[in-house]
């Protein structure tokens, strides 16, 4: 059955920051996108397209608004939704001041039903469409996660927290149990329907090596599932790992010598990274997720991205709640441009954008599947307001190209400014005042 979509639409399709940054994407003012079986079966100019149509297929035309591909959120904490902006420490005191009390709740599967329904919800509000999720150290925590992602028919990843030392004893697994639970959650749910999964050391610190070598084995022994975990966030938190593996070559080694690395292996933030790590990172096809918004609310610094792009390190962004503040990946975008100033770099809005949508695929290794257009990748999309607020409205109407048009986006833009959401198609979430017309005829 086709499904078709009309209106001024964007997609990308390589990284802007190699090569001809105007032949990374397709724009078009009046485009459709053909829809077969919840997977994209055409994008093209409309003028071109619609005639090719058989006339009984519906066109919804969204007007005054921007189609592409939905938001992927490549670091954020489902367990953290409801201590979302709490007040006054910096990581390691976050942590133990707010973070863990209120992830013993999750022991309770009802309970992470409960957390996962909201939080999936604001997400699509949002326009994010996949994400790369932390549960907690409780199998349940996952099962719940799971389980109401799969009835949303979702393409989420998420991995239960691997943390058997320097953490209360409430929300501590061993190594053994650790592994246990992860490979019985693998069997499971990875690649049921639309859900994968990843192996999750909380950090370094809370890890011993015993459990940081089982963590290995399970990546080792299912090479398709994901690693997730932090990296070099806060000063402190490095100190801290070197005074706990004394004998490893700093951080990101603490992990290369557990076989951690790899093609699906997502390290969140990477604030402070020396070249020789960015240059690991980026041999292995490992990818840093850029937390900007988490990183300015706890104070942990500025990433560089410029350092990263140098050594070819995968980058997506990530809304890291619930020490990010927001689960707009617009906002997300604004918070980023301001870091980048704050290092005396640009940071454009075509950039920021594909780092948002085919940027995240590619960090999560899933281009080809979401982050783009191209025929045969799963149908999840937004649609974008230029005018939800009488601001932005106004603001557009000097812009004189789709980069100013993103910029404003990115700038001014927030859950208000998603019209539309959809999932393999299907419009899953809309707003009170969205718009848009369906029609069979040809014109």
């Amino acid at each position: 059955m086709l499904k078709a979509y009309r209106g001024e639409l964007l997609h990308f399709l390589s990284d802007p920051a190699k090569g001809c940054q105007e032949e990374s994407y397709q724009h078009f003012d009046d485009g459709l996108l053909i829809i077969k079986d919840g997977v994209v079966e055409q994008v093209g100019d409309a003028s071109e397209l619609v005639p090719t149509l058989d006339p009984s297929v519906e066109i919804t035309h969204y007007e005054s608004g921007l189609i592409m591909p939905g938001f992927i959120d490549t670091h954020v904490h489902y367990p953290q939704t409801e201590m979302i902006a709490s007040y006054g420490e910096q990581l390691l005191e976050w942590l133990e001041n707010y973070t863990f009390p209120f992830e013993r709740q999750f022991e309770d599967f009802e309970h992470g039903k409960k957390v996962a329904e909201f939080f999936l919800t604001q997400l699509l509000a949002a326009g994010t469409t996949t994400a790369l999720v932390f549960g907690t150290v409780h199998k349940e925590s996952v099962e719940a996660f799971f389980t109401v992602a799969q009835q949303k028919k979702l393409r989420m990843i998420c991995g239960k927290v691997l943390m058997d030392q320097n953490c209360p004893d409430y929300l501590s697994d061993t190594a053994q149990t650790g592994y246990d639970d992860s490979k019985a959650l693998i069997e499971k749910w990875h690649d049921v329907d639309r859900l994968q999964y990843a192996i999750t050391p909380r950090f370094a610190p809370t890890c011993s090596a015993e459990q940081l070598q089982k963590a290995g084995q399970l990546l080792a022994e299912n090479p398709s599932v994901y690693l997730h975990t932090h990296l070099s966030e806060n000063k402190d938190e490095i100190a801290w790992v070197k005074a706990l593996f004394p004998d490893n070559d700093g951080y990101l080694d603490v992990y290369d010598q557990h076989k951690l690395l790899g093609r699906r292996s997502v390290f969140a933030h990477g604030v402070h990274l020396h070249d020789c790590e960015c240059e690991r990172l980026g041999e292995t096809g490992s990818a840093i997720a850029f937390c900007p918004s988490s990183n300015l609310f706890l104070g942990s610094g500025l990433f560089n991205l410029k350092q990263a792009q140098k050594y070819d390190v995968n980058v997506g962004y990530g809304t890291d709640i619930g020490a990010g503040t927001t689960f707009s990946m617009l906002s997300t975008l604004n918070e980023g441009y301001k870091t980048q100033q704050l290092r005396a770099d640009k940071l454009s809005p075509i950039q920021s954008f594909y780092l948002a949508t085919l940027g995240g695929a590619v960090a999560l290794d899933l281009e080809g599947t979401i982050g783009n257009f191209t025929k045969g990748a799963e149908a999840d999309f937004i649609v974008l307001d230029y005018h939800a607020t009488e601001l932005m409205s106004h603001r557009m109407q000097h812009c004189r190209n789709l980069s100013e048009k993103l910029f404003i986006l990115s700038m001014l833009g927030d859950e208000r400014h998603v019209k539309a959401t959809h999932i393999m198609g299907e419009r899953v979430f809309a707003t009170n005042t969205s718009t848009s017309t369906t029609t069979n005829y040809k014109n």
